[in-house]
């Protein structure tokens, strides 16, 4: 827009798709656009499913929420949530091996350098005095012990280190959600998308509904799932394949009968060419196989994920079929795509819903007029893409820093490239036990050096600043070991602090 013109606001906003990708935009869009000025219509049909088997987060979800004035134990029951402190990575470095990738920070603020520098040095000089890193994060000791609280506001107690998030039932959420948003005078139509017109620019026009009706916008938000309905199916935006980098394609997808008390972290279990997971709700599991199809059958792997789950199954499993990678423009023209429409990096560190959120924050904070900006299209795309290959990058590490030859698939992940700027920050490590988070990593420094140390990717020396301070680490690193243990041993168990504060309606269970 040239200097004078008058800018022509965006008053028509179209939502293609539901789910959790859609009622998130809906509810966020809602709650920050008046309505008055701006008409949000979101359209999904009942006849076409989501695929609504995410159920674990990462702690950012936590903001959304408050972006959308959520009450944190109001969500907890209306999705039958549990708190999350973490992953559990079993037999992934090895077979039989296990570590934790806990969220929040290791240790305190001792020095200029972070915390596992210090530890690193004492481990390599007096292994008793060092103990493991894990014993320095609140989260995962937690974590092992079956125990959760919410953070205490003083900085000064050691239980202000807590960072948590939730796993919870996608489609509840979704329905949560979406009273929210109708709430705040988003529309919702049924309907069945079967054309999508095209005007003389270019542009999205509109969608035909397969009841003949036809709904014009100016602004789309394709949430249409696997399909890209409009961002490729109309627009033939291309797509990114990153299979070469991350080869599993395949998901079978289970829920089952809740056993026992549900644990405050996920488990990630590797199996012979993928791996499956375990997701504890208050009503029910939620399991699942994610597998490549190069090396594993879908009866197969079905039939490992049924041997592994513990539970009576509730519904019939579910096969999903996907590309890793990313769409080559998520915003394009008129029509900006979100969730499994722009992207998908599969779930192993349970980032879905965060690019979601995600692109909701960047699509407030690059909100267009009717003339569609180019520079601010292509910053969101600039930004999306090096988003994306950031998460790409710490979900390859899981797969290629492994000792494991027990299968051909895990043999092909460890003789595979690699991007090359997960193997600069490799050689970084590997050298000094260095990292250093760069713009736009949503994962930093503890979760990459928990990951890599679970991994068996080590440090050949320890950094010299560390080492200069080693008898002040022997005496002080224990003494922080036994604040985080003192912690823990005060702490409820989660099944506990879920019963006093939020547990789910005992009809809804």
């Amino acid at each position: 827009m040239t200097e004078g013109q008058q800018a022509k606001p965006v008053r028509k906003i179209l939502i293609v798709g539901g789910g959790s990708a859609g009622w998130m935009t809906a509810a966020a869009l809602a709650r920050s656009l008046p309505r008055e000025q701006c008409r949000i219509t979101l359209l999904e049909s009942d006849e076409i499913g989501t695929v609504g088997v995410g159920e674990a987060t990462i702690p950012p979800i936590r903001q959304f929420n408050t972006l959308l004035g959520v009450d944190e134990n109001d969500f907890v029951r209306a999705t039958q949530a549990t708190f999350k402190l973490g992953i559990a990575f079993e037999n992934w470095s090895a077979l039989g091996s296990r570590y934790l990738h806990p969220f929040g920070r290791f240790g305190a603020d001792i020095g200029p350098l972070p915390f596992p520098s210090y530890w690193h040095a004492l481990a390599r000089a007096n292994p008793a005095a060092a103990g493991s890193l894990s014993e320095y994060s609140l989260p995962a000791m937690a974590a092992a012990s079956g125990k959760f609280c919410r953070p205490s506001p003083d900085p000064r107690n050691t239980l202000n280190n807590i960072s948590y998030a939730f796993h919870f039932d996608a489609g509840r959420y979704a329905r949560f959600l979406r009273g929210r948003a109708e709430d705040d005078g988003v529309v919702r139509i049924e309907g069945r998308v079967v054309e999508v017109p095209i005007d003389a620019s270019g542009d999205v026009a509109g969608v035909m509904l397969a009841d003949g009706r036809r709904i014009d916008a100016d602004f789309f938000v394709d949430c249409s799932g696997f399909r890209g309905m409009l961002i490729e199916g109309a627009l033939g935006t291309g797509y990114d394949d990153w299979r070469h980098w991350l080869p599993c394609d395949r998901a079978v997808a289970l829920p089952t009968e809740r056993v026992g008390s549900p644990l405050p972290y996920t488990r990630s279990i590797a199996g012979s060419a993928g791996w499956q997971w375990r997701i504890p709700l208050q009503h029910r599991s939620g399991n699942g196989h994610v597998f490549c199809s190069e090396f594993l059958g879908a009866d197969q792997a079905e039939a490992e994920l049924r041997a592994g789950v513990e539970g009576k199954p509730l519904a019939d499993a579910r096969l999903l079929r996907f590309t890793t990678g990313k769409r080559k423009k998520v915003w394009n023209r008129n029509v900006l795509a979100v969730g499994l429409a722009a992207g998908f990096l599969e779930p192993l560190e349970s980032t879905s819903l965060h690019l979601v959120q995600s692109a909701i924050t960047r699509l407030l904070a690059l909100f267009p007029d009717r003339s569609f900006a180019q520079p601010d299209i292509d910053y969101y795309n600039a930004t999306t893409a090096t988003e994306y290959e950031r998460i790409r990058d710490f979900l390859v590490l899981h797969y290629h820093a492994t000792t494991r030859d027990d299968s051909p698939f895990w043999r092909h992940c460890a003789e595979m490239p690699i991007p090359d700027t997960l193997a600069e920050r490799l050689a970084l490590y590997r050298s000094r036990g260095r990292f250093f988070p760069v713009a736009l990593d949503l994962f930093l420094e503890p979760s990459w050096v928990a990951v890599m140390e679970g991994q068996g990717v080590t440090p050949g020396q320890s950094d010299p600043m560390a080492g200069l301070q080693f008898d002040t680490m022997a005496a002080l690193l224990p003494r922080i070991r036994g604040a985080v243990a003192q912690a823990v041993k005060a702490m409820p168990t989660h099944a506990d602090f879920i019963r006093t504060t939020c547990a789910a309606p005992a009809a809804d269970r």
